[in-house]
C-alpha cells in the first residue's frame, strides 16, 4: 500500500470515527460517578490572540520590535509548537505546548503586546479525541 493510499485511509477512519463517536457514546452505558470527577487530560491550550484599540499604527511598531524576539524565544524555548497570523491581520493563533490555561495566560501576558495591553487571548484547553478509545477493543485499552 502506497504512503498516499495509507494517509487517505487514515484520514477516512479518523472522519468515520468522529462521525461514529456521538453514536458510541449514546450507546454505552451510563458513566459512573467517579469518571465525573476524572480530570480531563490537557496537552496543549490553542490561543487565539486579538489586537486591542491601543494597537495603533504609530504605537505598534515599537512593541513588535521586542514582541518578535520574545515570541520567537517562546518557540525556542519549545512553549510554542505552532504559531499562524490570522487571514485578516487582526491578530495570531499559537498552539502552545503547556497543560493548563494559567501557564498560558502568565506566558502571553508576559509577552510585550501583553504588557501594553495591545492583544488579548481566548485560551482553549485541548486533549486527546478520547471517544476514539471507544473503537479499540477491549483487551487494547
Amino acid at each position: 500500500m502506497s504512503r498516499r493510499n495509507i494517509l487517505a485511509f487514515a484520514a477516512v477512519a479518523l472522519l468515520t470515527a468522529c462521525a461514529a463517536a456521538p453514536a458510541l457514546a449514546q450507546a454505552a452505558p451510563a458513566a459512573q460517578p467517579q469518571d465525573a470527577a476524572k480530570p480531563q487530560l490537557i496537552t496543549r491550550i490553542l490561543a487565539v490572540g486579538k489586537l486591542t484599540e491601543k494597537a495603533t499604527p504609530d504605537k505598534l511598531p515599537a512593541v513588535l520590535a521586542h514582541e518578535v524576539p520574545a515570541t520567537l524565544q517562546l518557540y525556542l524555548n519549545g512553549k510554542i509548537a505552532d504559531w499562524y497570523a490570522k487571514p485578516d491581520q487582526t491578530g495570531v493563533v499559537f498552539l502552545l505546548n503547556v497543560t493548563s490555561v494559567e501557564e498560558a495566560h502568565a506566558l502571553l501576558e508576559a509577552l510585550p503586546l501583553g504588557q501594553a495591553g495591545m492583544m488579548t487571548f481566548e485560551l482553549t484547553p485541548l486533549g486527546p479525541l478520547l471517544p476514539l478509545g471507544r473503537l479499540l477493543p477491549l483487551s487494547a485499552k
